[in-house]
């Protein structure tokens, strides 16, 4: 939450506790300190999110312990789809086994217009490094509960689409670590291409040892004014670390949360702990206000996002067998053309006899 005091905080209490003076006078001297500090605290926190003045869960929205919004009771928030269970401490979203697909979505339609969506979530697996897979993602879509290769949603989807992708396709081509945490904004028409990672309608990102972490691993998805804020906390340090900051971004309201995953030849167990959504209250100005009303999702200037992807280019070694190959199959040709040829020869000789 945007109140929450951090550990900076905290060390600065400890150090201006000690800074007071032994208290003889304890009903007056003990009293002033720890207000003359409540105070320090109090500014640091709203000058740290001077832009929010206060923040509400939204539980209509969330998904937390012990997930009881969650089932097929006519009364439930929330849907499961395919592999996806629950137990009292998680939603597993898949196992840890091949081929399987599983989900999550709201039911209600997000109504709020300056949000923080906060996911707590957990992949591990048996699989080494690099054998392991796929992934799974965090959605704000116009459609729901559907089926497909995209981390177990449908491709070409309409909205906001999240990806912790801990299986590197493309590694090789694209300089980067992996698991990689991605924003991707659907309209409809734009595929995410599985071969580069989704590199090519990739908005931000950034690398995240989400995969087997001895520590908790969330996300943090904020949008406000039509800017795009992603950050994600690994390390155990209980502080938040810039992934991706997007301006410009422009959503339509009235779209379903969701989270799902997928596994295919690799395999991991995605779990899924909480989703907790928060109202964030934003001072606006008239202009702000009076902003025309999206219906297609949208990025202001959305060619300095664009990536040409460049072909892998062979290397010595297969060049080196694709030109004995050719040379090879050339030369069978050869043989069985002129084996060919001769037998054509001999038996027009023997017509004359």
């Amino acid at each position: 939450m945007v109140a929450t005091v951090t550990k900076t905080n905290l060390d600065g209490f400890r150090s201006l506790w000690f800074l007071c003076p032994m208290f003889h006078l304890k009903n007056i001297r003990e009293s002033t300190c720890l207000f003359i500090t409540v105070c320090i605290l109090t500014s640091q926190s709203l000058a740290d999110e001077q832009d929010f003045i206060e923040d509400f869960l939204k539980r209509e929205y969330s998904l937390v312990k012990p997930y009881r919004g969650l089932g097929l009771s006519s009364s439930s928030q929330w849907d499961l789809m395919g592999t996806a269970m629950v137990t009292p401490d998680y939603v597993r979203l898949t196992p840890d086994l091949q081929s399987r697909q599983g989900a999550v979505w709201s039911r209600i339609p997000l109504s709020v217009q300056d949000w923080e969506l906060q996911v707590h979530f957990k992949i591990h697996g048996q699989g080494k490094k690099n054998l392991n897979g796929d992934g799974m993602a965090i959605w704000l879509t116009k459609d729901r509960m559907q089926n497909g290769p995209v981390f177990g949603n449908m491709n070409q989807f309409t909205g906001l689409g999240i990806f912790v992708d801990t299986y590197p396709n493309a590694d090789k081509n694209l300089d980067r670590l992996f698991p990689f945490v991605s924003v991707m904004l659907g309209n409809g028409t734009l595929s995410y291409d599985h071969d580069y990672d989704g590199r090519t309608t990739e908005l931000g990102g950034c690398a995240a040892m989400t995969r087997n972490a001895v520590y908790d691993t969330l996300l943090l998805v904020r949008y406000s004014k039509n800017r795009l804020t992603l950050m994600v906390d690994v390390d155990g340090k209980q502080e938040w670390k810039d992934c991706a900051d997007v301006t410009g971004l422009r959503l339509p309201s009235g779209y379903f949360f969701g989270a799902s995953s997928a596994t295919g030849d690799l395999s991991d167990n995605h779990d899924l702990i909480s989703m907790k959504l928060y109202q964030l209250t934003v001072e606006r100005t008239p202009e702000e206000e009076e902003e025309e009303e999206v219906t297609i999702p949208r990025v202001d200037n959305m060619e300095q996002f664009q990536v040409e992807v460049q072909e892998e280019e062979m290397s010595g070694v297969q060049f080196f067998f694709t030109l004995l190959f050719s040379v090879l199959g050339l030369g069978v040709l050869a043989v069985v053309g002129l084996s060919v040829y001769g037998r054509w020869k001999e038996n027009k000789r023997k017509r004359f006899y």
